[in-house]
């Protein structure tokens, strides 16, 4: 798989990048640790080479699966994980209440001040059994804290060699430019698919300008364009999907309508849907790479080939009209 230049880090991604928020289990219904780490390795023997984490995933479960899988592979990965969202601190931005494993409710709060990331930074060394994070991210920003503030202590663990880039998630063009006046930064990682593109009016332009690499999340918006999530599906208690307004029924149907039409386009490609949705993302301008989620090695090796075509911009077109022509979830 062919390597992109982030941002202006020396850092190099596969425009497919291992998402492990699924594996954690949290929000998504549970995991299975075993088969977990044989989808990250398979992903690695695949050719991508970056995997995607975050303390949240799990409280703390998904890196610690992704250490495991890295043993005698470490230096085929770019580890990239986050600070900044804290079940275990009240000083920050409240974000939201969640249920751990053992059905446990934790108040989640956006955390960015100084001593939470270097505590955060050696948590996260520890889980995913490594010396130095390839790229840490800052989760959500926090209000509370002077982005300033933050940006110094992700340089002080830059300089330590604790970490080797610093990228932002879920950031503003003015929160990303502040930043800058403090730190350099290689990435962000924004939301964005067919269903939700709000970031080409100001944080891909911005990125562009900036020379900021951009790793977006959801390009398959959380399944839903896949194809596979159809109208008798059910969700499991506690999967976040349940309260999503486009897997509603009256929403889902028309995305899967939406779907019907662009089908054409996969069979040309001898693609799935799914792969023609990432692969609609993966040459968007500015984008980088494309986090996608998998569970087992059979999702994985239908995540690579979605990089492995290349859609004309005829085609390219017609799936964002057909896209577009859905507005808002009703």
């Amino acid at each position: 798989m062919e390597l992109r230049q982030l941002g202006k880090s020396d850092l190099k991604v596969t425009p497919v990048v291992f998402g492990a928020w699924a594996i954690g289990g949290w929000f998504w219904g549970g995991t299975d640790d075993a088969e977990a780490v044989t989808a990250i390795r398979a992903a690695v023997d695949a050719g991508i080479n970056t995997i995607d984490t975050a303390p949240m995933y799990g409280f703390g479960h998904s890196e610690e699966i992704v250490g495991k899988a890295l043993k005698g592979i470490r230096d085929k990965v770019i580890v990239a994980t986050k600070c900044g969202l804290r079940w275990n601190r009240t000083d920050g931005d409240f974000h939201f209440v969640a249920q751990d494993e053992q059905n446990r409710s934790h108040r989640i709060y956006k955390v960015l001040k100084p001593d939470s990331i270097i505590e955060e930074c050696e948590l996260s060394l520890k889980r995913l059994n490594v010396d130095v994070i390839d790229l840490y991210q800052c989760h959500w920003p926090d209000t509370t804290t002077p982005i300033a503030d933050t940006m110094g202590a992700l340089m002080k663990l830059k300089e330590q060699g604790k970490i080797r880039a610093i990228g932002v998630s879920n950031f503003t063009p003015a929160m990303m430019r502040e930043c800058l006046t403090a730190a350099p930064l290689a990435s962000d990682q924004p939301k964005y698919s067919l269903l939700a593109r709000e970031i080409e009016a100001d944080v891909l332009p911005f990125c562009r300008e900036n020379g900021i690499g951009v790793i977006v999340y959801s390009p398959l918006a959380q399944g839903l364009l896949t194809g596979k999530v159809t109208m008798d599906r059910q969700f499991a208690p506690g999967d976040l999907r349940v309260n999503t307004p486009w897997f509603q029924p009256q929403n889902r149907q028309r995305v899967l309508d939406a779907l019907g039409r662009i089908r054409p386009i996969a069979d040309a490609h001898r693609a799935t849907l799914g792969q023609v949705a990432i692969n609609w993302v993966i040459n968007a301008p500015g984008v980088t790479s494309a986090i996608v989620g998998a569970r087992n090695a059979a999702q994985v090796r239908e995540n690579v080939h979605a990089a492995e075509f290349r859609l004309s911009e005829e085609e390219q077109s017609f799936i964002r009209s057909t896209f577009e022509s859905l507005g808002k979830p009703i």
